[in-house]
């Protein structure tokens, strides 16, 4: 190789980097994006009780009886659009990934016609879905029963779990009276 060669092989080489960096200044100087004051983003996240066994909800700072009394079911259907990924909500309706919530309120856990439940769900079997075990349930279904099939984090505020249940309420012929306050 004759040093003519070299030298147009080590020109395009050197161009090649000197636009490379130019571009990037270029770019610097365009799009330019100011350091944030403080980098990271703030997560907040709710306090557990005190080494409670029973599934690490918070103790609400009002009784259900109040939350529920103040609840609104227009904001509890709202958060329900959620729920339809997997559940119905009709009379009579078909399981989906999870069982039809109609007339949930008072209804003997695990036991809706035509749904395979877990066996720690069929476990609590005895139990009836109370506004109490509803509300723990909502808060952390994992936390209630460990090996449930339903994979939804929960609902850590009490207002919106309060909103919710209200909801849950109005979808009976019947609906059940809340807790006293």
């Amino acid at each position: 190789m004759n040093s003519f060669e070299f030298n147009k092989i080590a020109g395009a080489v050197l161009g090649t980097a000197l636009l490379v960096f130019g571009l990037n200044e270029a770019r610097n100087i365009v799009y330019h994006a100011t350091a944030p004051e403080k980098p990271g983003f703030a997560i907040e996240v709710a306090e557990t009780g005190s080494g409670d066994a029973g599934g690490g909800t918070t103790t609400p700072t009002e009784s259900l009886g109040t939350l529920l009394a103040k609840a609104d079911p227009a904001k509890g259907q709202a958060q329900a659009k959620a729920c339809l990924a997997c559940h119905v909500f009709e009379k009579g309706g078909p399981n989906k990934t999870g069982p039809d919530l109609w007339d949930l309120v008072d209804r003997p856990i695990a036991a809706h016609e035509g749904f395979a439940y877990s066996d720690d769900m069929k476990s609590h079997s005895g139990d009836k879905w109370t506004f109490e075990n509803l509300n723990k349930f909502i808060s952390n279904p994992k936390g209630m029963v460990p090996k449930t099939k339903m994979t939804f984090g929960g609902i850590k505020r009490d207002q919106a779990r309060a909103d919710l249940l209200a909801y849950l309420r109005t979808l009976s012929d019947s609906p059940k009276p809340f807790p006293a306050p």
